[in-house]
């Protein structure tokens, strides 16, 4: 079988990834699976994949990347909290851990292409050096993913075939009970974030024993800087968050600041947490950057209308939304799209001094 028609598929031993090599194959595909183990847990999932592997009639390869996955990807996620941002891993490894090795993998094992079981598609646009791959979303608004996808490189995007873009979840889990493999179907989805079972709290906790004694009896305030009580330690709170505060004001509180410096948590009102403007940091862009943009500032979010970034100074844009959005987080992504195309993204900035840059109306 020619090269062009191979296929190195990153398997979870999951419902989607065992739909992407069962596609593929019937496709005609020389597939080869691999799985990596990025944790101690990932350990059964591993030979649950292989399992699988087996029963396809597939090569399959697991490789340990735990140390690399935690100088990578677990390590930034506890600095970020500890900066008092929150972090999205998943944006932070697909492109440096996940899809980086799916290619050197690939090279190695003699595989054109690599595959995922994302729920988004993959378009082209030009020819030669102006070539250009976009991100699309997927046809299952529900499961679509290309949030988590914006720093894929073109390299990468060159090379990935995404068979469950143009499928609904249902379709998927269809297709498997069709095709014999109603027990792959029937079981469960994966973490959310994969390298923690539980709350991102007790994480932290386990792996800085002593955050706790750092951080704990800083202050909860208000907007006027007004002490409300003390709290547990800012890497415990996120923007937006209502629950889980361990105090009582009387009155519905959400988290709408975090001050690292001070070691202050304020919190407000829901409307405190509405913006018509935030602060992102270099956006990247696909081609050139489109006049007319929409950005999601949190996966799942509706699209806002905006204006295309505006340089402020300090490596830092200012985004004008046509609308409002709510609970603006430092360190989530803000992703662009051109209707459904992901067309560019950044991370969102610390929104501290946005109010110089504000025009006056």
């Amino acid at each position: 079988m020619s090269a062009e028609k191979s296929v190195l598929v990153g398997m979870s031993g999951g419902i989607d990834s065992t739909a992407v090599c069962h596609i593929l194959l019937s496709q005609g595909y020389r597939v080869v699976g691999l799985t990596f183990i990025t944790c101690s847990a990932g350990e059964d999932a591993a030979q649950s994949a292989k399992r699988l592997a087996d029963n396809l009639g597939i090569e399959h390869h697991i490789v340990d990347v735990r140390e690399e996955f935690r100088h990578l990807v677990v390590e930034p996620f506890i600095d970020s909290y500890l900066k008092g941002v929150t972090p999205n891993p998943c944006v932070n490894c697909n492109p440096t851990v996940k899809f980086r090795l799916l290619e050197e993998w690939a090279d190695k094992l003699g595989c054109k292409h690599i595959a995922t079981g994302h729920y988004v598609k993959v378009v082209s646009h030009g020819d030669g050096c102006e070539k250009r791959y976009y991100i699309v979303t997927g046809d299952d608004d529900r499961k679509d993913q290309s949030y988590f996808l914006w720093r894929l490189t073109q390299e990468q995007l060159s090379r990935v075939i995404f068979p469950l873009g143009g499928l609904e979840k249902s379709d998927v889990l269809d297709y498997l009970a069709n095709n014999g493999m109603q027990s792959v179907a029937s079981s469960g989805e994966s973490m959310e974030v994969c390298f923690i079972p539980g709350d991102y709290r007790d994480f932290l906790r386990e792996n800085v024993p002593d955050i706790e004694e750092r951080f704990a009896g800083g202050s909860f305030v208000d907007s006027e800087g007004r002490v409300l009580g003390k709290h547990k330690g800012y890497p415990f709170y996120t923007i937006g968050q209502r629950k889980g505060l361990g105090i009582a004001l009387g009155k519905p509180a959400y988290v709408i600041k975090i001050n690292p410096a001070k070691n202050t948590v304020m919190l407000g009102s829901e409307e405190q947490l509405v913006a018509r403007y935030m602060l992102v940091d270099e956006p990247q862009w696909v081609g050139d950057v489109p006049e007319r943009v929409s950005v999601r500032v949190r996966y799942r979010s509706r699209p806002i209308e905006c204006e295309a970034p505006v340089a402020v100074g300090d490596g830092r844009w200012l985004v004008r939304l046509h609308g409002e959005a709510s609970a603006i987080t430092p360190g989530q992504s803000a992703v662009f799209y051109c209707e459904n195309t992901v067309v560019g993204g950044a991370f969102i900035a610390d929104q501290r001094g946005i109010n110089q840059w504000i025009p006056k109306e």
